[in-house]
C-alpha cells in the first residue's frame, strides 16, 4: 500500500464535523442523480465517512477507502452499515471489496496527488463501463488568479507551509486534460461555493466509454 495516496495523511478527525465543505455536496448531488443508473458508489477518500452517509440516505449503495486509520475508525462506528477500509488511491481499488462500482467520487483528493495519473488510471479501471468518476478539486482561474493576486492573497492560497497541503493547482482545463488522458469523457462542469468564476471548487465528471 502506498503512502502517498490521500489527501487526509496529516488531518486530525472527529465524529461531529464533516471532513470535505458541505458547500460541495449539492452540486456532487445534482450530478449522480442526474444518472439514475448509478446505484453502487466508492467514496475514495471518504474521510470520516460524513458524505458516504448521506450519499447512502439518498439510497445509493455506498463503499469508502481513505489511507487515515483514524478516519476509517470513525466512519465505521459512525456508519456501520457502510464497509469501509483503509486503502490508497492509488492501489486497485476494485479489491478491498471485490467488485467494481457505477460511480466514484473524490472530493478535494486529486490537488494531493504525486501521481494523479496513476489515481485516474485506477478509477477507469475500477468502474463498470459507462460509470462515472466525479471529482471536486480548488477551482483556479484567471479571473480568480487576478483576483488572489490584487488582494495580496497569492502567498496564503498557494502557500508552501501547509504540510500535507496542496501539490497540484487545477485549472477546468488542465483537470479535463487529465480526465481525457485517461480515457475518460467530460460530461459535465459545475462550480461550487462563491460567486461565478470566483468559485472556491469545481466539480468534473469523466465518463468511463
Amino acid at each position: 500500500m502506498s503512502l502517498a495516496g490521500t489527501q487526509h495523511l496529516y488531518s486530525s478527525y472527529t465524529a461531529s464535523i464533516p471532513h470535505t465543505h458541505t458547500y460541495l455536496w449539492p452540486p456532487v448531488f445534482r450530478q449522480l442523480g442526474a444518472r439514475p443508473e448509478i446505484r453502487t458508489i466508492l467514496d475514495a477518500g471518504c474521510g470520516n465517512g460524513a458524505f458516504a452517509s448521506a450519499l447512502e440516505d439518498r439510497g445509493y449503495q455506498v463503499f469508502g477507502i481513505d489511507l487515515e486509520e483514524s478516519g476509517v475508525a470513525i466512519a465505521r462506528d459512525q456508519c456501520p452499515s457502510i464497509p469501509f477500509e483503509v486503502a490508497s488511491v492509488y492501489d486497485d481499488l476494485r479489491e478491498p471489496f471485490d467488485r467494481t462500482f457505477d460511480a466514484i467520487v473524490a472530493l478535494e483528493v486529486i490537488e494531493h496527488l504525486y501521481d494523479p495519473r496513476r489515481f485516474l488510471a485506477r478509477a477507469f479501471e475500477a468502474l463498470e463501463p459507462g460509470g462515472s468518476l466525479v471529482l471536486s478539486t480548488p477551482y483556479h482561474g484567471y479571473l480568480k488568479n487576478l483576483a488572489l493576486a490584487a488582494t495580496g492573497k497569492l502567498d496564503q492560497h498557494f502557500t508552501a507551509l501547509w504540510d500535507g497541503g496542496h501539490i497540484k493547482f487545477w485549472s477546468r482545463k488542465t483537470l479535463s486534460t487529465l480526465l481525457e488522458e485517461a480515457g475518460f469523457e467530460v460530461t459535465a462542469f459545475e462550480g461550487a461555493g462563491r460567486l461565478p468564476w470566483l468559485w472556491m471548487s469545481m466539480v468534473l465528471v469523466g465518463r468511463r466509454p
